[in-house]
């Protein structure tokens, strides 16, 4: 099987990945890695014109100020809320890994159907957020904190939105019964399109150029909302806000 001797590799560390640190220290080590490029262009666009002509909003720019504003954000809540969680979920519920890693067609397609099932659960919970006003200023509003995205603002928000989105996330692949594998595979791309999200640039090999026919919104589409608020409330595809006839794309 394709994806078996990298299974046996995880398996071989299966104490590791077994315990309640892993998620914490998976989520923040794949969080931070995928956000460095993107910090490493924030720096270079203050000095290379080819690196500003791909930024979103060339008039605005990164400070060290919101760069560590936005890192102790995600540390605290990672470590006060998300940590205490994954503590109760391995005590409540201990976890066997099979032997046998999943067939890879059947993992892309999980991952897929996951995919989907948040970019619909983000959708109807980010359009309750902005249209409830108690529930915007309450919870949503921290995320809004900046107008111009970069990507460190992708977790930026409070408790409440960190852990209600968190729980979409682990939901999916347990209701859909996925191997831990892809598990694992399908948080890898969420966080990636998350960041990508809020990365602020619109680079020549962004996911959104790879997805034809406009299915797929990418950092544009996710910027306009941070810059108009009403508009493009599902975070990774178009058709809910197609629906909905909340979709802005500028052109």
């Amino acid at each position: 099987m394709l994806l078996q001797p990298l299974w046996t590799f995880l398996l071989g560390r299966s104490s590791w990945i077994l315990s309640p640190f892993f998620p914490v220290v998976f989520s923040l080590s794949v969080y931070l890695s995928f956000c460095l490029p993107f910090l490493l262009l924030d720096l270079l666009s203050c000095r290379w014109a080819l690196v500003r002509r791909y930024k979103l909003q060339p008039q605005s720019s990164v400070s060290w100020a919101s760069m560590r504003s936005c890192l102790a954000r995600t540390l605290y809540n990672h470590l006060l809320f998300i940590f205490p969680l994954t503590v109760l979920h391995w005590y409540l519920r201990r976890v066997q890994l099979p032997a046998e890693a999943p067939a890879a067609p059947r993992l892309l397609a999980q991952v897929l159907v996951c995919l989907l099932l948040f970019d619909f659960q983000s959708f109807i919970w980010h359009l309750l957020h902005h249209r409830v006003p108690w529930l915007y200023r309450s919870f949503h509003k921290v995320h809004h904190t900046y107008t111009s995205t970069s990507a460190l603002t992708a977790e930026y928000s409070g408790a409440w939105e960190t852990l209600s989105l968190g729980l979409f996330a682990a939901a999916n692949p347990l209701l859909l019964g996925c191997h831990p594998l892809t598990e694992l595979a399908f948080f890898v791309l969420n966080i990636w399109l998350s960041v990508e999200d809020h990365c602020g640039y619109d680079l020549p090999w962004a996911t959104h150029r790879l997805v034809p026919l406009g299915l797929y919104g990418g950092a544009r589409h996710h910027d306009l909302h941070h810059l108009k608020s009403k508009c493009n409330y599902a975070p990774y595809f178009t058709h809910w806000d197609r629906l909905a006839g909340t979709l802005y794309t500028q052109d």
